[in-house]
C-alpha cells in the first residue's frame, strides 16, 4: 500500500527524475570524451558520434548520466551527429558548483553547443531537463532548431503558489537531507516505475540514486521546484513531447498558454520510455524529426 503522504512529493519528482538502460554502456568508448569542454571552470563530459548537418543533443535527467542514451546514439548516429552530455554534478562532469537552477544548467548546454561548434541542434531533454533544454533554446535561437521533451510537461504548468504547496516542497527537501537514499528510492518505487518496468532497470536506477552526489541531486530539486513553465516557453518553437502514459498527459495548460505542441505516446512503460522501450521510442523520435523537416 502506498504511503499517501508521499504522493505530492512523487508528483514533484516526476518532473525531475531520469533513468537508463542496465544492459548498455556507452556505444563507443573512443567517443567518450572529457577533454576541453568547460563552463565557468566546470568540466563537462560528453560523447560525440556520427556525422551530419543536424545534431541531436541529448540531456539526461536526475541522478543519471549520458550513457543512458546509448540506444538512441547507436540508432541515430547513422544519419545525424549525436552528442550526449553529463550535466555538472552528474556522471563524469565536475561537481564543484553551488548553483543547480535551470538557467545555470542551460548555460552548460549552450557551452557544449558553442565549443563543439554544433549547428542545427535538436535538443532532447528527459524529465528535469525539459525546462533546461527549453531555456537553452531560448538562449540560442539561431542554433537550436527543435525541442523534444521526454516524459515531462504532463500537466505541471505553473510553479507552486499556495502555502500548502510550498510546504510540501520544503518537506520533500527536508526528508531528502535526512535520509536521501531511502527517501529517493521510495519515490521511485512508488511513483515512477510501471508494472512493465523490468527488475534489471529498476535495480540500475536505484543503484544510481544511491550513488548520486547528494549536493547536486538535492540542489537540483530545490532550485528547480519553482520554475514557471509557461513563462519559460517563449522560444516560438513547437514543443514535441515523447511521453509514456502510466500517468495522464494533461495538455490543457499547453492549449491555455497557446504553446504549439505535438504529443507522441510510448505505451506500457514507466517514466523512462527511452530505455524501457528503446525501439518504440526511437520510432517516435523519428516521427518527430520527420515532422520537423515538414
Amino acid at each position: 500500500m502506498k504511503n499517501h503522504r508521499l504522493l505530492p512529493i512523487i508528483a514533484l519528482c516526476t518532473l525531475l527524475f531520469a533513468c537508463g538502460n542496465p544492459q548498455r554502456k556507452t556505444n563507443d568508448k573512443k567517443a567518450d570524451v572529457r577533454a576541453h569542454i568547460q563552463n565557468n571552470g566546470i568540466p563537462i563530459s560528453y560523447t560525440d558520434t556520427g556525422k551530419g548537418d543536424t545534431t541531436l543533443l541529448f540531456v539526461h535527467g536526475w541522478c543519471i548520466n549520458k550513457s543512458y542514451w546509448a540506444d538512441q546514439a547507436a540508432y541515430f548516429e547513422k544519419r545525424y551527429r549525436v552528442v550526449a552530455i553529463d550535466l555538472p554534478g552528474y556522471g563524469q562532469s565536475g561537481k564543484n558548483r553551488k548553483a543547480w537552477d535551470v538557467n545555470t544548467f542551460a548555460t552548460d548546454v549552450n557551452a557544449v553547443i558553442d565549443q563543439l561548434k554544433l549547428k542545427n541542434v535538436i535538443l532532447v531533454g528527459h524529465s528535469m531537463s525539459g525546462t533546461i533544454v527549453l531555456q537553452a533554446a531560448i538562449n540560442q535561437p539561431d542554433k537550436v532548431i527543435g525541442i523534444v521533451g521526454v516524459d515531462n510537461f504532463k500537466g505541471q504548468g505553473t510553479p507552486p503558489q499556495t502555502t500548502a504547496q510550498k510546504k510540501e516542497i520544503a518537506d520533500a527537501i527536508a526528508a531528502m537531507r535526512k535520509d536521501f537514499k531511502q527517501v529517493a528510492s521510495q519515490w521511485f518505487n512508488e511513483g515512477l516505475f510501471y508494472k512493465t518496468t523490468s527488475k534489471a532497470i529498476r535495480a540500475r536506477i536505484l543503484n544510481d540514486v544511491a550513488h548520486a552526489d547528494t549536493a547536486a541531486a538535492i540542489g537540483s530539486m530545490e532550485q528547480q521546484a519553482y520554475d514557471d513553465v509557461p513563462n519559460l516557453i517563449k522560444s516560438k518553437k513547437k514543443l514535441y513531447l515523447i511521453n509514456s502514459d502510466y500517468q495522464p498527459n494533461d495538455t490543457t495548460w499547453l492549449v491555455k498558454n497557446k504553446i504549439p505542441y505535438k504529443l507522441l505516446i510510448v505505451h506500457n512503460t514507466g517514466h523512462f520510455p527511452m530505455v524501457e522501450a528503446p525501439k518504440e521510442f526511437n520510432v517516435r523520435l523519428d516521427e518527430v524529426l520527420a515532422d520537423m523537416k515538414r
